[in-house]
């Protein structure tokens, strides 16, 4: 990615920080299989929501990461509905 995008966390306490691709890739992958998705198809899903989530932060310099959630639910529902749910409320799960 040669660009930076600050993220203003949704708890407001912390500063914010700069988009990672790896600490998305890795939650979408761990999401994915705890849907049972196979390692593999889950990397791989996890690379498509990320490419697709990248893709639309080139238009927005600074989000808030409930933006770049919805982002990424939004793309992980064509590739894999009941993980797309499980991120999405992830919050109310743990």
């Amino acid at each position: 990615m040669d660009f930076t995008v600050d993220i203003i966390k949704h708890d407001g306490k912390r500063s914010t920080e700069k988009f990672d691709r790896s600490k998305l890739h890795a939650s979408i992958t761990a999401t994915c299989l705890s849907a049972r998705t196979p390692e593999g198809q889950a990397k791989t899903i996890a690379s498509s929501v990320c490419n697709e989530v990248e893709k639309w932060l080139r238009q927005h310099p600074e989000v808030t990461s409930r933006d770049i959630r919805a982002v990424s639910v939004k793309h992980l529902k064509r590739y894999h509905p009941e993980a797309a749910y499980l991120h999405e409320q992830h919050h109310l799960i743990i």
